[in-house]
């Protein structure tokens, strides 16, 4: 039987109506003149738009973007070349990071709407030029979203899949990077592709790998070289067309002429030798090839860097140089700063403390961690015993697997990554590691919208309803160093004691923000299993844990100005709660309840606390503030985020002064 398919309306962008605002001229195979965007061009506004997003307070990404200029200016204009350039090609981007790039390129063409001045918005809560592709912001130039690398790709082979069996010849293009292509799912379509298409249930196929031989933490080859893997491809069945020069605008461009003559016969690979960071000679030498933006914030440097980009033998663009000038002009500063005697760290500082001291202590400690060890903050552990440390690379589901093997044989192993990929990309292995009774620790950052900048694929919104219910598995939620430190030793002493003994226990999934915060609050409690009440209160209570604890105090003190005395209760052990302390807390309290969280609703740290207590007997007035039902965005810093989904400080106490006044005792 025919398939029909649905006929969903064209939401994407069409052909440019002009030509690129800055251009460059090539060659294509025939000798032909060639007009397409400005690689240059392209990198200078990256910059820029980095150096907007660093001033608003977040982090950005220039060295995947400036890798991929020529080979995305030449594949943009060759699609271009199609009327309408979307019923000939779908293209997909799994490089999340080079997104800026391909805003950047939209801008240059003049896009719909798009020009120089909305890049400017980048990154902010008002824009739709989100840290990552998404289309569920931006379907006009997103078609499906990205961030969580190697996740496109499979995406990008069901597009193909689809198009052959409506009968098109539509080409399929997946842009990825080398490090992408370690991830599990990734390699999954490396095999899949090719047999699917010799098997004729696949339309044309183009791969294009940026081989940059970069990841965050350094060269991919400390980890392990992809070089076999990439030259294997072809006895899998690619066609591989090798640009040994992936600055060469006009060898990708011809590279991509010759791919398109090759189509019917073979998925294509086309392997692109490109260096992370290029145009500032700074970058590319760098360890991590300039992967997050270099410059600090309103950074004069901002001036030489796009002058470097640009060359010598033309003079830079004002509408540039301009951009520029408006960057470096930082605004006053308040005239009521922060108190200077309140210790402020990211949180996570305190688990390679206490990892640190477990190992001088005797407990046989090891770190596995899949390229994000700096961001994570065990990094100082793999500094001080490197022979504990592994790095998988980028592959998160192979870090938690291989450490449920450590942990079978006497050793107590650590996994780390961030919370959005650890609880995906991690969530069977970590099933397989509890039911064969092999415990392990993990250190899952960046959680709820502490990752602001890099939004919705990068944001941990369910994270506790997806570990939350895998039995021998505890989820804790810390929000200072000391309580991380000291948390995060018991956890691993108790494992190490149970393990002597033959017991069975559980592992301990760590879950902390990104920002700084003090690194300790009066009153935290580090007695295992037991909440901390930070502050007393008779009215009732708002229980939360993590970043939003801190959103919770200062929410107190507005309400007791009103004469509200409300308790503060941090509860860490979201998924194991003391009932029987949470019901001595209340015979001291009224029974009205407000629970804070930034995940969803539906599963999240108040469903967990509230259905107990009800089974418990505890007659609760409660409400629960979290995310409805609803993704996240890009943003310069958390508190948009939260002011955006009612979760600051000030909505917090309206929201228990609501539940006062609705009581019906």
């Amino acid at each position: 039987m025919s398939l029909k398919p649905v006929e969903i309306p064209q939401r994407l962008w069409g052909n440019p109506q002009q030509a690129p605002q800055f251009a460059t001229s090539i060659r294509n195979s025939q000798g032909e003149d060639v007009l397409l965007a400005c690689p240059r061009a392209v990198r200078i506004a990256v910059a820029l738009m980095d150096l907007q997003a660093v001033n608003g307070g977040a982090a950005s990404h220039w060295g995947g973007p400036s890798a991929m200029a020529e080979m995305m200016s030449a594949l943009h204009g060759f699609m271009y070349k199609s009327q309408p350039w979307y019923e000939n090609f779908h293209f997909v981007n799994d490089i999340g990071h080079a997104e800026n790039g391909l805003y950047a390129l939209k801008a240059i063409y003049g896009l719909g709407d798009m020009d120089l001045d909305e890049l400017k918005g980048f990154r902010s809560i008002h824009s739709h030029l989100t840290g990552h592709g998404e289309s569920h912001l931006f379907p006009q130039a997103v078609l499906l979203s990205n961030g969580p690398l190697g996740s496109a790709l499979p995406q990008a082979q069901g597009l193909a899949m689809g198009e052959k069996l409506k009968g098109t010849n539509v080409t399929t293009v997946c842009t990825i990077s080398d490090g992408a292509c370690m991830e599990g799912e990734a390699k999954e379509s490396l095999s899949a592709i090719p047999g699917l298409f010799h098997k004729k249930r696949m339309n044309p196929f183009w791969m294009i790998i940026s081989d940059n031989q970069t990841k965050l933490s350094g060269r991919i080859h400390d980890a392990f070289s992809m070089q076999e893997t990439f030259r294997s491809l072809e006895v899998l069945g690619w066609k591989i067309i090798k640009i040994e020069d992936g600055h060469n605008i006009q060898e990708c461009y011809q590279a991509l002429e010759k791919g398109f003559e090759l189509k019917d016969q073979a998925p294509i690979c086309f392997w692109v030798k490109t260096i992370k960071g290029r145009g500032v000679k700074s970058t590319e030498e760098s360890a991590s090839g300039g992967h997050g933006f270099p410059l600090k914030a309103y950074s004069s440097e901002i001036h030489s860097f796009i002058s470097e980009i640009w060359g010598e033998d033309e003079e830079l663009p004002a509408v540039f140089s301009e951009w520029a000038n408006l960057l470096t002009q930082a605004p006053k500063s308040s005239d009521d700063p922060e108190p200077s005697n309140i210790k402020k760290e990211k949180a996570q500082a305190g688990f390679a403390r206490a990892a640190i001291d477990l190992v001088k202590g005797g407990v046989p400690l090891v770190s596995v961690s899949s390229d994000l060890q700096g961001s994570t903050g065990i990094a100082p552990f793999h500094k001080e015993f490197p022979e504990h440390c592994f790095d998988v690379g980028i592959a998160e589901s192979n870090m938690v697997g291989c450490a449920a093997g450590l942990s079978k044989v006497g050793l107590i192993p650590v996994v780390d990554t961030f919370a959005a990929f650890g609880v995906t990309k991690g969530n069977l292995p970590l099933i397989m590691s509890s039911l064969s009774e092999a415990p392990v620790l993990g250190i899952f950052s960046h959680i709820g919208f502490q990752d602001a900048a890099d939004g919705a694929s990068h944001q941990s919104l369910t994270y506790l309803s997806s570990l939350g219910s895998i039995p021998n598995l505890e989820t804790i939620v810390v929000s200072t160093s000391a309580q991380a430190q000291a948390l995060f030793d018991k956890k691993a002493r108790a494992i190490a004691k149970s393990q002597k003994a033959g017991e069975k226990v559980s592992s301990g999934i760590f879950f902390v923000g990104r920002e700084n915060f003090p690194s300790e609050i009066q009153g935290q409690s580090f007695e295992w299993g037991k909440p901390s009440v930070l502050v007393e209160g008779t009215d009732g209570v708002i229980v939360s844990q993590g970043a939003l604890i801190h959103q919770a105090l200062v929410a107190a003190d507005i309400l007791r100005v009103k004469g509200i005395k409300v308790a503060v209760v941090e509860n860490p052990y979201v998924n194991r709660p003391c009932i029987k302390s949470f019901m001595d807390i209340f015979s001291k309290t009224k029974n009205n309840l407000l629970t804070v969280e930034d995940h969803q609703l539906i599963g999240g740290a108040g469903a967990q606390l509230i259905a107990p207590l009800v089974d418990a007997g505890v007659k609760l007035h409660a409400k629960s503030l979290g995310v409805n039902g609803l993704f996240g965005r890009s943003a310069y810093s958390a508190i948009d985020l939260y002011r955006y989904h009612g979760l600051d400080a000030q909505t917090i106490a309206k929201k228990f002064e609501i539940l006062l006044d609705n009581r019906k005792d």
